[in-house]
């Protein structure tokens, strides 16, 4: 048999014309998201004050299985796409183990990841709708210069609220954002109402997603033209990201190769759900079981440690309902947690999947994250993004099991992006100064006890 290629990249012609919809082949749908003022199922028409109407109904589609990418998308992502499905040989031979370890690399664009994939498609319908502008938050930095690019091919302004300690220790994302126009602002801020609020109830606070989502939010609604849009969690961000998988597929299907572990890292769920997909369709129709992991920080540990009920999607309590593994969206991870991953709650898809136990979840402490990352540089010459470094930590994690057990099983993990962002971090974990931080019981039981009661729910 020859020798499988280091680098395998699609033709034009074999990438995805159509994303695929996972809850149409769902045993068992995801809890409806639900109206904060009555309880009942929230219509689509009542998702038009904040999104897009096209993505609105995308949020709420449990039934179309497969959505036509247009065509206009499609020639956006011929820019940077398809990514490459790497065989990590190197790391192969230096972990000594008989797997067969692929990363799917989603580095190759000016945002550093994947998030561009859904990024183009959330402001190509903003635009066609005529909106005026969008607003949304960003974690560690990647959403927001994808959607900062993806506006700025339509000229659509943007205002970016940043988690402030992100912010702070990314002080390049803001000048990469301001390159594509769009304006930042470190989140909480005295901008908003909510802001406002947050900052008076804890001054020094160091921000959270869900603050940032209620900032864009509410700057969102007050301003005319003007809707949110959101670069993780919702269903229509997964669909969208379902070329990751897809990609994936068809590439392993040229090799001859079908992965017995997928691996991603898990935060709101946008890498993970579109990597997994098409296998996790496999999965649910009965055509294959691959192990399906998801690896989360251990100092937010949403699937891990976290509730499965219904709770707001920000801090500032706007937003609607949803089922879902969570902190509690009063929960603000500790400041020196480095990389994204920092939201509170998991995508509703994923964390019914996880509840029904189609999948696995697994939580670490940066420093084995890193240690992981520093690695995988070495070994495959790319500096991760701290965020797919949890995928690599988990991917090892299983390449050793597969040296200790002598199995030798195909393995198939997200490279979410690059961590050239990241040097602040990867200098503390360098010199011995990074410091892990678990939560305590105590601190994830005070938060469970402000989840919002639904009567007859919870």
């Amino acid at each position: 048999m020859a020798k499988i290629p280091h680098r395998l990249y699609l033709t034009e012609e074999q990438m995805p014309k159509q994303w695929y919809n996972l809850r149409a082949d769902m045993k068992e749908l995801p809890d409806p998201m639900l109206n904060p003022k009555t309880f009942k199922p929230a219509t689509e028409e009542e998702l038009y004050p904040v999104f897009c109407e096209k993505l609105a109904h995308q949020e709420l589609d449990d039934t179309t299985r497969y959505v036509d990418i247009p065509e206009e998308i499609q020639e956006f992502y011929k820019m940077y796409r398809p990514s490459p499905l790497i065989r990590a040989y190197n790391l192969e031979k230096a972990l000594d183990t008989p797997a067969r370890i692929y990363y799917k690399y989603e580095g190759n664009n000016t945002s550093g990841s994947h998030k561009l994939n859904s990024a183009i498609a959330q402001a190509y319908y903003a635009k066609e709708q005529g909106l005026k502008g969008l607003t949304t938050e960003t974690g560690a930095g990647q959403w927001g210069t994808a959607l900062a690019e993806a506006c700025s091919y339509y000229h659509l302004p943007l205002t970016v609220y940043m988690v402030k300690c992100s912010y702070e220790q990314k002080p390049f994302r803001k000048s990469i954002i301001q390159t594509f126009d769009a304006q930042i602002v470190p989140s909480p801020s005295m901008t908003t109402e909510v802001g406002r609020r947050i900052l008076a109830e804890n001054p020094d606070t160091t921000g959270s997603l869900g603050c940032a989502i209620s900032e864009a939010v509410e700057k969102a609604v007050t301003t005319d033209g003007y809707k949110y849009v959101l670069g993780s969690v919702l269903n229509q961000v997964l669909l969208h990201q379902s070329v990751i998988g897809l990609e994936s597929k068809t590439a392993l299907e040229i090799l001859d190769e079908y992965p017995d572990i997928v691996v991603g890292c898990a935060g709101g769920g946008s890498n993970l759900g579109g990597l997994i997909a098409p296998f996790m369709q496999d999965k649910l129709l009965g055509k294959a079981d691959p192990k399906i992991i998801a690896v989360e920080p251990a100092s937010c540990p949403s699937l891990t440690r976290g509730r499965y009920a219904y709770d707001f999607c920000d801090t500032g309590k706007v937003t609607p309902l949803a089922r879902m593994y969570t902190l509690g969206c009063e929960f603000i991870p500790s400041a020196n947690h480095a990389g994204g991953l920092r939201y509170h709650g998991m995508s509703p898809i994923l964390s019914k999947l996880y509840h029904d136990g189609y999948m696995e979840a697994v939580s670490y402490e940066q420093s084995k994250v890193f240690e992981a990352a520093v690695l995988f540089a070495k070994q495959e010459t790319i500096l991760p993004a701290p965020e797919s470094a949890h995928a690599i930590r988990g991917a090892i994690d299983e390449a050793i099991k597969c040296k200790e057990s002598g199995e030798a099983k195909t393995i198939l993990f997200g490279l979410t992006g690059t961590g050239y962002f990241d040097m602040n971090a990867y200098s503390a974990y360098l010199e011995g100064t990074m410091t892990d931080y678990v939560p305590t019981d105590e601190e994830l039981e005070a938060a469970f006890a402000k989840l919002p009661k639904i009567p007859g729910i919870q």
